[in-house]
């Protein structure tokens, strides 16, 4: 039977996560997970897409404090559940929410380490961002991920993608929440509802890539692989894949080493590829 194997909270889009044994599960996803994000002069979300360099800031949760850091230099504190700040309107893809202002420190912080003017923002508990209706729920909601609370992966997935690749790169490229491990590869493409520790998880759609797995999270540089050897292996509908989209049904606490069971089962998403 497939286990949890590892999770992993990543506070600001965009930014290292860090992994933990066990975490509570929110309306919105992993408590904190995407809850602060960083913004540009007109509000839009800044990435790792347009600004690599965003992989080498760590994050990690200490009593009630966010730490950032940069290698050994300590950077800025937030408070996890400050409600203060001034509401500012920002943009991520194609939703415009209402956030509140983080720290001034942290922001001055990191416009300094990016070289650019930048606001931490954070995702106010009394704001709802809807998950694409195509794809959930009306219950469904998310703070700052992409589109999705959840991203699932397996480590035999990674596994046979390194072998394709004659290479041995990190899981922590794909930026997943939950990793899978004791199953097949590409193993998750067939599930469509599992469930973990009690909490029941829809898989309704793959992932599609951008650019970030080819971004190096150790020194930000930036590569071909593994989007070339994905868009060999994985490619439909012009977009390459790998993990598995999810949303959460209820609330509860995940741990690693739990068991997986599988609810429910379809055809692969995306389609299986032969490499010729």
């Amino acid at each position: 039977m497939p286990i949890l194997s590892q999770i992993y909270v990543y506070p600001v889009k965009s930014l290292a996560g860090m992994q933990v044994k066990q975490w509570p599960v929110d309306k919105t996803g992993l408590r904190y997970d995407r809850k602060w994000m960083l913004i540009d002069a007109g509000g839009k979300f800044l990435s790792q897409r347009s600004l690599p360099k965003m992989a080498l800031i760590k994050t990690a949760i200490a009593g009630e404090k966010l730490r950032l850091s940069v290698g050994s230099e300590a950077g800025a504190e937030i408070d996890l559940n400050s409600s203060d700040g001034d509401e500012v309107r920002v943009e991520i893809w194609q939703d415009n929410c209402i956030a509140k202002t983080a720290s001034l420190h942290a922001s001055q912080w990191l416009s300094r380490f990016l070289d650019m003017p930048c606001r931490l923002v954070y995702h106010p508990e009394e704001q709802v961002r809807k998950v694409d209706p195509d794809y959930a729920n009306a219950k469904d909601e998310t703070a700052y991920s992409d589109g999705f609370p959840f991203l699932i992966a397996s480590e035999s997935s990674l596994q046979a993608l390194n072998q394709a690749m004659s290479m041995d790169i990190s899981m922590l490229r794909f930026r997943p929440n939950l990793v899978v491990a004791e199953c097949d590869s590409y193993a998750e493409d067939f599930w469509r509802q599992i469930t973990i520790n009690g909490i029941s998880f829809r898989l309704p759609k793959p992932c599609s890539r951008c650019p970030i797995p080819a971004i190096d999270p150790d020194t930000a540089i930036v590569g071909k692989e593994p989007l070339t050897t994905l868009a060999r292996l994985r490619k439909w509908q012009n977009k390459v894949y790998f993990g598995q989209n999810a949303l959460h049904d209820n609330l509860g606490v995940l741990s690693t080493g739990s068991e997986i069971r599988i609810d429910k089962t379809g055809e692969s998403q995306p389609p299986r590829v032969t490499d010729e």
